[in-house]
C-alpha cells in the first residue's frame, strides 16, 4: 500500500508581511499531481493545517480545493490537528466527512483513545491510528488515575490503551515533538519552541510503529530511525530554511517489515535565498545576469559606509526581497539594525532611517505595501529623501 506524508502546511502563513497563498497552491497542486502519478491509497496530513487557530477566509477556501483535489479521486485522507489549529473547529463534521473517505482528528476521542481508520491491501490491513497534539492537561480527565507528568507520559499513556495490536501493521499519525538521546534534528524559526525542551517526547515510544508519520518540525528528516520520520512543511517559511530543500514523503508498505520511503520533490514560485556582500557587487549587471532576482531574499550589507536608501536600491535589484540586514567592523555580527552613530545620522534617508525603526520595535522589514505608504507619506511632508 502506497501512502504519501506530509505535514506543516500553515495555510494562511504571512512571512515578513507576504502571503504565501499563491506560493501554497502552486505546490499543493503539484502534491495533487503526485496522487495521480504515484497512486496512493491515502494522504497523511501530520497536523498544522492552518497557521492560526482561526484562519483567515482564502486560508479556508484554499484547504476547501485542497482537500476537495485530494478527495475527489477516490483517495482517502487523513489528517489531524497541530499545535498552530483549533482542535474543535478542525473536527468539525469528522462524522459526516468520514463517509467521503476523509477522516479528520482535531481531538482525543470521547474516551481519550486514538481513533482508528483501517484500509485493505493485497496483504491485509493497515491500521492508521490518529493522535493530534495533546497537552498532558487535557487527558488527566481520561485518565485521572495515571501519573501524566510530562508530554512523554502523555503520548505513552494515549498509545497504551488504545489497543494497538502491533502484530498487525500499524502507522501512526502525530504531531509533537519526539527526539530522543543521540538523535539530531533541524529545528527551524517559523517553529513554535517550547522553553527548555518541556514539549519533548521520547522516540522510543513510536519503534513498534511500522512507520510514524510526524508533523511539527519544518525539516523532513528522520528520528532516529527510517520508519519514524518528519514529513516536513511544503515551503520554507523562514529564513533559517534557505538551503533546506522541500518535499512530500512517498511511503510503500507491503508485507509486515517491508518499507521503501522516498521523497517527491516540491518546487515554489519564488524560493527563498540569502545573499552576502557589498551593495555594489550585490547589484551589478554581471551578478544580475546570473542571479534569481524574483526569489524571495533576505540580503547581508558588508558595507562599511552609509548607504543611502539601501532597501530603496536593494529592491530595484531584487523586487521580492524580504529582509535586510548589515554585517560590517560596526555591528561586529549579522543584525537587523546596523547601528550607525549619532554623526551619522545626518547622512542618511529618512525613509531609511523609518525603514530600520521600524524593524527594530516590528522584527520584520516593511512590506512593499507599508514602504510604498511611507514614501507617499513623506512625499506629502516635502521630504522624499
Amino acid at each position: 500500500m502506497k501512502f504519501l506524508h506530509l505535514s506543516d502546511l500553515h495555510i494562511g502563513k504571512i512571512v515578513n508581511g507576504v502571503s504565501m497563498i499563491g506560493e501554497q497552491r502552486h505546490v499543493f497542486e503539484q502534491i495533487a499531481g503526485y496522487v495521480q502519478t504515484a497512486g496512493p491509497r491515502a494522504v497523511l496530513i501530520a497536523g498544522d493545517i492552518y497557521d492560526r487557530a482561526v484562519p483567515g477566509v482564502d486560508a479556508v477556501r484554499l484547504f476547501d480545493d485542497f482537500l476537495t483535489e485530494l478527495a475527489g479521486g477516490g483517495t482517502a485522507v487523513l489528517l489531524i490537528a497541530g499545535n498552530h489549529d483549533s482542535p474543535e473547529r478542525l473536527n468539525y463534521a469528522s462524522r459526516l466527512l468520514s463517509r467521503g473517505n476523509v477522516f479528520l482528528c482535531g481531538v482525543p476521542g470521547n474516551d481519550g483513545k486514538m481513533r482508528c481508520v483501517t484500509l485493505d491491501d493485497e496483504y491485509g490491513q493497515v491500521n492508521f491510528w490518529l493522535l493530534p497534539f495533546i497537552k498532558p492537561s487535557s487527558l488527566r480527565e481520561y485518565y485521572g488515575d495515571a501519573e501524566i507528568d510530562g508530554y512523554s507520559d502523555a503520548v505513552r499513556t494515549v498509545i497504551e490503551n488504545s489497543g494497538i495490536d502491533f502484530a498487525a501493521r500499524n502507522v501512526l499519525i502525530s504531531h509533537q515533538f519526539y527526539t530522543g538521546a543521540g538523535i539530531e534534528l533541524v529545528r527551524s524559526e517559523s517553529e513554535i519552541d517550547f522553553v527548555g525542551g518541556l514539549d519533548a517526547v521520547d522516540a522510543g515510544i513510536l519503534s513498534r510503529f511500522d512507520y510514524a508519520a510526524l508533523g511539527h518540525l519544518h525539516r523532513a528528516q528522520n528520528v532516529g530511525a527510517e520508519n519514524i520520520r518528519y514529513g516536513g512543511s511544503p515551503l520554507k517559511y523562514s529564513f533559517s530554511e534557505w538551503r533546506h530543500d522541500k518535499s512530500v514523503t512517498l511511503v510503500d508498505i507491503g508485507e509486515k517489515g517491508n518499507l521503501k520511503i522516498s521523497a517527491l520533490p516540491l518546487t515554489p514560485i519564488h524560493d527563498m535565498r540569502e545573499i552576502k556582500g557589498p551593495i555594489d557587487g550585490l547589484t551589478s549587471a554581471e551578478v544580475l545576469r546570473e542571479a534569481e532576482c524574483e526569489d524571495y531574499m533576505r540580503v547581508i550589507l558588508t558595507d562599511e559606509g552609509d548607504i543611502a536608501d539601501a532597501m530603496g536600491k536593494i529592491r530595484s535589484a531584487y523586487p521580492n526581497v524580504m529582509a535586510l540586514d548589515f554585517e560590517n567592523s560596526r555591528t561586529g555580527k549579522e543584525s537587523g539594525y546596523a547601528g550607525y552613530e549619532a554623526e551619522s545620522v545626518e547622512n542618511v534617508s529618512i525613509l531609511d532611517l523609518f525603514s530600520r525603526f521600524f524593524k527594530e520595535i516590528k522584527k520584520t522589514d516593511m512590506s512593499p505595501r507599508q514602504e510604498k505608504i511611507v514614501r507617499e507619506l513623506l512625499e506629502e511632508a516635502g521630504n522624499d529623501k
